[in-house]
C-alpha cells in the first residue's frame, strides 16, 4: 500500500533538470526554412493530447495509451504531466529563440532591418509550429519555478525587440513615442498567429510574415530612409 501511495504522488512531481535543447536541428543560416518536425513519441503524444483537450483536460493515461506504454514508463521518462508540458514549452522556446538570433545576426546594423527580420522569424515560427506555439497559453498551468524559467527564456525575445526599437528611436527611423508598448503589441500580434493560422487558408506562412513585418514597422512609426531600406509595403 505504501508503494501505491508513492506512485500516486509521482505525477505531481517533476524531476528537476535543466532544459535540454530544442526539437529542431540547427537551421543553419536559412532560418526561414522549415522541415517536418519529428518529436519523440512521448512528446508527440502529449502535444496531441494537450492540443485536443488542453493541459487540464489532457489525461496522462491517454498520453501513455497513445504511445503504447505503461504509466510507470511514462513517469520514468518525463516525471509527470507537468514534466511533459515543460519539455514542450522549453523546447519550443529554444527553437524560436535560435531562429530569432540568426535572423537578427543576418539583418546588419539598421534597426528597421533588424525589426523586420526578427518579426518575420517569430511569425514564421508561429505559423509553421503553431501546435507548439499554441501551448504558450498554458503557462498559467506551470508550477511557479517552471513558470519563472520559461518566462526568463521568453523575456529574451521581448528584450531583443525592445533594444531594436530603442535603437530605431535614437537613430530617428522609428517615430513612436511608446516603443515599449509598440513592442508588446508586436509580440502579442505575432503570438496570436498560432491561434488562427491554417495552412489550407488563403495565405502562406511567408505571406503572413511579410504582412506582419509591414504592420510591425507601422507600429514603431518607421519612416524609411531611402531605397536600401526594407519596403514596408511588401505584399
Amino acid at each position: 500500500m505504501g508503494r501505491q501511495t508513492a506512485r500516486t504522488k509521482q505525477p505531481n512531481r517533476m524531476r528537476r533538470a535543466e532544459p535540454g535543447p530544442g526539437f529542431e536541428s540547427d537551421p543553419g543560416p536559412d532560418w526561414r526554412h522549415y522541415e517536418e518536425l519529428e518529436l519523440s513519441p512521448f512528446l508527440e503524444a502529449a502535444l496531441e493530447e494537450f492540443w485536443a483537450h488542453g493541459y487540464h483536460g489532457g489525461s496522462v493515461r491517454a498520453i501513455a495509451g497513445r504511445v503504447g506504454v505503461t504509466l510507470p514508463t511514462l513517469y520514468y521518462h518525463h516525471g509527470s504531466k507537468q514534466g511533459l508540458l515543460v519539455a514542450l514549452l522549453m523546447g519550443s522556446m529554444h527553437d524560436v529563440l535560435a531562429r530569432a538570433r540568426l535572423a537578427l545576426g543576418e539583418a546588419g546594423d539598421r534597426p528597421e532591418d533588424q525589426l523586420a527580420n526578427v518579426v518575420e522569424s517569430i511569425t514564421l515560427y508561429m505559423a509553421h509550429r503553431r501546435r507548439l506555439a499554441f501551448l504558450d497559453g498554458e503557462i498559467r498551468n506551470l508550477e511557479p519555478e517552471n513558470r519563472e524559467r520559461y518566462r526568463a527564456e521568453r523575456e529574451e525575445l521581448s528584450a531583443m525587440l525592445r533594444r531594436i526599437a530603442a535603437h530605431g528611436v535614437e537613430d530617428g527611423v522609428f517615430t513612436t513615442a511608446y516603443p515599449a508598448e509598440a513592442v508588446r503589441a508586436i509580440l502579442s500580434m505575432c503570438q496570436a498567429v498560432a491561434t488562427w493560422y491554417r495552412s489550407d487558408g488563403p495565405l502562406t506562412e511567408a505571406e503572413v510574415a511579410r504582412r506582419y513585418v509591414a504592420v510591425a514597422l507601422d507600429a514603431v512609426g518607421h519612416r524609411g530612409r531611402g531605397t536600401n531600406s526594407r519596403n514596408a509595403s511588401a505584399p
